[in-house]
């Protein structure tokens, strides 16, 4: 399995630094993934659903920490590689 693409759309907001879409081996995508801004610095969250109790859960989430681990390696690595040109921009783009 391999991310093919990641498109960053920055916000500017206090925690929240921008929306993510993955695309695994081209034919997979998963929306609505966040990078934040935590007490030890960046994290990627994963898309996730408001339960009726309030609370929420991931409707997508890596099973092992190798993969978590890879997802995040490529989406932060993306995340300033946009910040530093100024905008939008998506890796693996053709």
């Amino acid at each position: 399995m391999e991310i093919t693409e990641v498109r960053v759309f920055p916000v500017n907001e206090e925690k929240l630094r921008a929306y993510v879409t993955i695309t695994f081996d081209q034919c997979f995508v998963i929306r609505d993934l966040k990078i934040i801004q935590g007490a030890t610095g960046l994290f990627v969250s994963m898309p996730s659903k408001k339960r009726k109790d309030g609370t929420y859960r991931d409707i997508a989430h890596p099973i092992n920490n190798e993969t978590r681990r890879m997802i995040e390696e490529k989406i932060i690595a993306e995340y300033h590689r946009v910040a530093e040109s100024g905008g939008e921009q998506a890796f693996g783009d053709q």
